[in-house]
């Protein structure tokens, strides 16, 4: 009987210590998340944190430690300065660039912010082709590729050898055997999820192509950063001479998905340029960053003199590269910028809109100011947390007087670009989206000129003929426990 009674005493003591250990636990990480969340993160984004921090304490402070900080690696910050310093040593091309009417007076502090920023100039001299049709575009660079004579360089965020993929795939195989330089970068964490992953890298082996993951996630090689901090990148330089770039993945226009239970199948909808001229130097020097991150290897810029155009009929255009890399959030500077300077109209299309408080008010104040403000999305979401987090914000963009377009299912409007009045175009891999903002490295082009400017808006039209306007009235109509479920996931989406 004592025994027993000691036992008890004995258990109730270790409880209570235990207990004691908790609570000191508990103070300690309430204590400690309020010094370190709030440190150089926006409100939103701490009080998010904070609020997962204090109702799962445990869980939420393992989860910051693991995803709360969005910068990478020092010693890639530090090639990254390298980089930036060689492209200021290196640009050309300035000397085209044409300043006569109607170059619009907003624009000059706008291209020193991302000179500053980013290390690119602005460039002249430039020429430009849109590709909205996705098979398209790959049987596009499916034939540059055919014409290369001394190097190939490809990054792409999602890679996959698959029937639409194949032809391009042949023909990195044909340039590499006929002796051509290939070198490939691909998301490693992206690239992964999809299916014939270690059949892409088959392939890649069997060519004789030099390839590399970007952000590798593999704790046991020493490679590891926060995991969901990627390379969404997406671009192809031929002979340093040609480049494409814009939304568009290596992969199936379906992404390899099921058939839907109506026995309909999601297909993306994308837009990529091809330039040619001295942005693609700046491009190349982008693939040269990510290549010496990844190798260690300082790629020298090939020496190609564009010929030169008629100065009425080239583009001015500027490259602007953004991600955790940099200090600053680029992309979100510069769409900031643009969206205060535009005078007339803003048409922005983003797949992932999901913006930050600042970018929130540059755009309702537009539309508050009188300015034609229209935004186009999809009707259906392929990411289900991003696509309730962006619809909780529709009520707000309607009441101030943005028009939204919702493009109809089962595509997904993938496209990322958007148009300042008749003067300034963005076109890039950068999605309107905290994400994008903040934890992607993203490449955007601003481009000027009139005959791409008159490009997008006839495919801007065709988003109209294909989307129906969605309306204040209507949207409140919703029912309420999908409002409840798209304020959660915007809270969700705060968490950086």
């Amino acid at each position: 009987m004592t025994d027993d009674v000691t036992i008890s005493g004995v258990g109730a003591w270790i409880a209570l210590i235990v207990s004691l250990l908790v609570l000191v636990a508990l103070f300690a990480i309430a204590i400690a998340a309020l010094i370190v969340v709030p440190r150089n993160r926006r409100p939103p984004s701490a009080l998010a944190w904070l609020l997962l921090i204090y109702i799962l304490p445990f869980i939420g402070f393992l989860l910051f430690l693991m995803l709360g900080s969005r910068r990478l690696p020092k010693r890639r910050r530090d090639q990254q300065d390298e980089i930036n310093t060689y492209i200021l040593e290196t640009t050309d091309g300035m000397d085209r660039v044409s300043k006569d009417s109607p170059w619009p007076p907003w624009l000059e502090p706008i291209v020193e912010l991302n000179r500053n920023l980013g290390a690119m100039p602005l460039v002249g001299g430039n020429t430009a082709k849109l590709y909205t049709d996705y098979s398209g575009s790959i049987a596009a660079m499916t034939a540059a590729v055919r014409l290369a004579e001394r190097s190939v360089h490809v990054e792409f965020y999602i890679m996959s050898v698959d029937d639409e993929t194949e032809i391009f795939f042949e023909a990195l195989a044909d340039a590499a055997a006929r002796g051509v330089t290939v070198r490939v970068l691909y998301d490693h964490v992206a690239s992964l999820r999809v299916p014939g992953y270690r059949r892409l890298l088959k392939r890649l082996d069997s060519m004789g192509a030099e390839h590399r993951a970007m952000l590798p996630i593999r704790p046991w090689r020493g490679q590891w950063q926060r995991p969901d901090l990627r390379n969404h990148r997406k671009f192809l330089i031929v002979d340093g001479s040609i480049a494409f770039t814009g939304s568009q993945n290596l992969i199936a226009r379906h992404y390899h998905r099921r058939t839907r239970r109506d026995g309909s199948q999601l297909v993306w909808e994308e837009l990529m340029v091809r330039f040619a001229g001295p942005i693609v130097a700046g491009i190349e020097a982008l693939f040269a960053t990510d290549w010496y991150s990844e190798t260690g290897e300082l790629l020298l810029r090939e020496t190609v003199i564009p010929p030169e155009i008629d100065p009425g009929q080239g583009l001015d255009a500027q490259v602007v590269p953004s991600g955790p890399a940099f200090e600053g959030e680029n992309n979100l500077r510069l769409f900031n910028s643009l969206v205060y300077a535009a005078q007339e109209q803003i048409q922005i299309c983003s797949p992932y809109f999901v913006p930050d408080e600042s970018m929130l008010y540059a755009i309702t104040t537009a539309a508050q100011s009188g300015l034609d403000v229209q935004l186009f999305v999809s009707e259906i979401g392929d990411q289900t947390l991003v696509f309730h987090a962006q619809r909780s914000y529709y009520e707000e963009l309607l009441r101030a007087g943005v028009r939204i377009w919702l493009y109809r299912s089962p595509t997904v409007l993938h496209a990322k670009h958007f148009t300042v009045d008749d003067e300034v175009a963005i076109i890039g891999s950068s999605n309107m989206d905290m994400r994008s903002f903040s934890l992607n490295l993203e490449v955007s082009v601003m481009v000027r000129g009139e005959s791409i400017i008159r490009e997008l808006r006839e495919i801007e039209q065709s988003y109209r003929d294909n989307s129906t306007e969605l309306l204040l009235d209507d949207w409140l109509r919703r029912p309420a426990h999908m409002r409840i479920f798209d304020d959660l996931a915007r809270v969700t989406a705060a968490v950086q």
